[in-house]
């Protein structure tokens, strides 16, 4: 299989040393830059994979940075993690808004960095079987039959709500992305829908019912992703 293509911007010699180290150590092409103007240059060079991002740095900050790569049709499906330090709450949800897939938090820990990387690379089109066609989705044993609106677990069909359907199908699609609530209430209710705050909590605990425990993370504060 060929080797992911990683791009790590940070303005801080030592981490860009210690994320590269990692992450070549367990097998990715690495690539990096000091600040986020050199970052997007490289970016639209390189075309990597994925991209690293720290949130504060010169020149460009990562959220300008990850705003001129998502205005970039080259860079629709390139998957955009950021750096961020753990009490920055404001900076996570600015990162999710423009485009980002998941931030990690500072201080980082090398095996999680390297498993954050790994599960957010293990999107459908790079899995073996996982897509079945433009509108059957595979992941692990839960099958998403878009033009059946159909789910099967296993050999198991499982009965879902229009909403429910479209709310699992839309966290699917991108494992390891954060989806914001706000996000995910455009995209499944849409702007002219009003509903309440728990609209979405009581969709996630059905779903959660239904399909099983371990694929629908909650993001504190922020939203939920899909994990398996």
């Amino acid at each position: 299989m060929e080797k992911a293509k990683i791009l790590v911007v940070d303005d801080e010699p030592d981490i860009l040393e210690f994320l590269k180290y990692n992450l070549v150590k367990e097998g990715f092409e690495v690539i990096t830059a000091s600040n986020g103007a050199e970052g997007l240059a490289l970016a639209k060079l390189e075309k990597p994979d994925l991209v690293v991002l720290d949130i504060m740095m010169p020149k460009m900050d990562g959220v300008e940075v990850c705003r001129a790569l998502r205005a970039n049709p080259d860079f629709d499906q390139t998957i955009i993690a950021f750096l961020t330090a753990r009490e920055e709450d404001y900076s996570q949800i600015a990162a999710l808004d423009v485009g980002g897939d998941d931030y990690i938090t500072k201080p980082i820990r090398p095996r999680v960095f390297t498993s954050r990387i790994k599960a957010l690379l293990r999107r459908p089109s790079r899995v073996t079987g996982e897509v079945e066609g433009d509108n059957v989705l595979q992941i692990g044993d839960l099958l998403i039959d878009r033009d059946r609106v159909v789910v099967r677990k296993g050999e198991e069909e499982i009965e879902l709500a229009k909403k429910e359907f479209e709310l699992l199908n839309l966290l699917a699609t991108k494992p390891g992305k954060v989806f914001t609530r706000e996000e995910i209430f455009r995209k499944v209710w849409g702007t002219d829908v009003i509903v309440g705050n728990r609209t979405i909590d009581v969709h996630i605990r059905k779903l959660r019912e239904k399909i099983g425990e371990g694929y629908i993370k909650t993001i504190k504060g922020i939203g939920y992703k899909f994990e398996f």
